[in-house]
């Protein structure tokens, strides 16, 4: 049977042909042929295409970034804020958005079992590799964050942690927008995506993300890896990693709008308007009953591997 609902009810013709202009045509070669595109630095070009773009996306919004200027399609994607526009709830007990987003599928996980859109049904282990790791989240709490192309790409940690690890699991360029994922049963368990414990000293309280690739650029960034994981990525699946991360710093950035999934154990409650289509910006409270540091994380400047400031 296939993965794709043909006939989905409810979606008008131009949704429908938003899907088949999007995720018809071969994905892979056009992520790639844009992944190219994006990087050549043609002051005019990148005018042009940036005018284009806004005309499909009113709510973009480049008074906002640190440069006034971009060399590059991709440095237009990538672009910084300018300082204090993402102010950090900086509570303890608070785990705030890694990122700009609107809110998707949220809510508690039952047993194993959640949503990428109603009706549309998929479990932990189909999305996260390891098993040990996904057995920390049944009956426990979940928020799918989409990040539409106009918005803001850079992620941030959510909490003061460490990450000694990341687990990238290659798959396939799907759009995530709400259309495709009315259509396509689990596709967040085809497409590209990492996925990053976070440590922070509590064996019983557990954290993790998962951002997911998308059609286009489909490329994360993790300043803690030496080189971005994309569809030309050959190394290893598990790779090592040591890096110490402040509440609100850098963790990296996708080079077109995407998906992170926020995964919490279930001591965790949804903070307050944390809802299905509500918009949500990086540093606002996501959830609640975070822990208070059980030990000190190690010191930044002691680790062999590059850290950022907080810099939006």
């Amino acid at each position: 049977m296939s993965s794709v609902n043909k006939a989905t009810p409810g979606l008008t013709t131009g949704e429908q042909l938003n899907f088949l202009l999007t995720n018809r045509l071969p994905r892979r070669w056009l992520t790639l042929f844009m992944g190219r595109f994006s990087r050549i630095e043609n002051p005019a070009m990148t005018r042009l295409s940036i005018a284009i773009w806004q005309c499909f996306c009113d709510d973009l919004r480049l008074q906002d970034a640190k440069k006034p200027r971009f060399k590059s399609l991709q440095e237009c994607f990538t672009r910084q804020l300018k300082p204090g526009l993402r102010p950090l709830d900086s509570r303890s007990d608070t785990v705030s958005s890694p990122c700009d987003a609107i809110i998707g599928a949220c809510g508690r996980i039952r047993d194993n079992r959640l949503f990428q859109a109603k009706g549309f049904p998929y479990t932990l282990e189909e999305l996260i590799p390891d098993a040990r790791l996904a057995a920390r989240y049944r009956n426990g709490q979940f928020v799918t964050l989409r990040l539409k192309s106009s918005m803001y790409h850079r992620f941030h940690a959510p909490v003061d942690c460490e990450i000694r690890r990341v687990n990238y699991v290659s798959g396939d360029t799907w759009n995530v927008n709400p259309i495709a994922l009315k259509k396509v049963e689990k596709l967040f368990c085809k497409n590209e995506r990492a996925v990053l414990e976070l440590e922070f000293g509590h064996s019983d309280y557990s954290l993790t993300l998962v951002p997911v690739a998308a059609i286009l650029v489909a490329s994360m960034k993790f300043h803690f890896l030496a080189e971005p994981l994309d569809l030309k990525y050959r190394g290893a699946n598990l790779i090592p990693c040591n890096a110490t991360l402040r509440k609100g710093q850098e963790m990296g950035y996708f080079q077109h709008g995407s998906t992170i999934i926020v995964f919490a154990s279930e001591q965790y409650q949804l903070s307050p308007g944390i809802a299905e289509g509500h918009p949500v910006r990086m540093g606002e409270a996501l959830l609640s009953g975070h822990p208070l540091p059980a030990r000190p994380l190690h010191d930044p400047g002691l680790s062999k591997e590059p850290t950022t400031t907080l810099d939006v």
